[in-house]
């Protein structure tokens, strides 16, 4: 008898495809160039049909942010998620060092490639721009409901400080080819600086309120 594959094997295979799909679109564009490179040519690297490549990517251009996408939503999904009596600044520090530790082991030699196609292709520029825009907008929003009285000019400073101050130095470790110990001795030592720089906000030192009736 048949039985429907469960919800969690499928969403398994749904993201090796897409990791699959990441990875080899990165080799195939520093072995031959991102031109050079067709979204045939990476289904086929990856085993799947072009179709597939279209159910989980929009775009090449979506590809080279596969993996950045993915973490994003890790990062809202572990804000959302908050430890009953965590300060707010430990929540997001929480969140910060789940998903680096993830990134740090991602698509190793292939780093330095998707740093330098975003840097050098002003369509990729323009991508990542908006990108981080997305990211401390969300970043904003979740700070808001961790603390409620955090205010306006506050929570859009910490959410730039946080965002850009990692994103600097995760470029920085790709371009200079960091092995994932360096990176990741590297990202702790930003996240320090990041952390001093939100621990003069108030709103975010300030132990959590217990949470309401569960």
């Amino acid at each position: 008898m048949h039985h429907a594959e469960e919800p969690g094997l499928r969403e398994r295979k749904k993201r090796r495809t897409r990791s699959a799909l990441a990875t080899a679109a990165l080799r195939l564009f520093a072995e031959r160039g991102y031109e050079e490179t067709t979204i045939a040519d990476i289904a086929a690297a990856a085993d799947v049909s072009p179709r597939t490549f279209f159910s989980y990517f929009p775009s090449k251009e979506d590809v080279v942010f596969a993996e950045v996408d993915d973490r994003l939503d890790e990062v809202a999904e572990r804000l959302a998620r908050r430890v009953p009596g965590e300060t707010p600044l430990e929540t997001v520090r929480q969140s910060v060092v789940d998903v680096l530790e993830t990134l740090v082991a991602e698509h190793g030699a292939y780093g330095t490639v998707q740093v330098r196609l975003i840097l050098e292709r002003p369509g990729l520029r323009a991508r990542a721009m908006q990108r981080l825009t997305e990211i401390q907008d969300e970043i904003r929003a979740r700070l808001h409901e961790l603390c409620p009285d955090i205010g306006e000019i506050e929570a859009v400073a910490a959410a730039g400080i946080a965002v850009g101050g990692m994103q600097a130095v995760i470029v920085h470790c790709r371009e200079q080819g960091y092995d994932p110990l360096s990176t990741r001795t590297a990202l702790d030592r930003a996240l320090a600086i990041v952390e001093n720089g939100l621990g003069s906000i108030a709103a975010l030192t300030a132990p959590a309120p217990p949470a309401g009736g569960r």
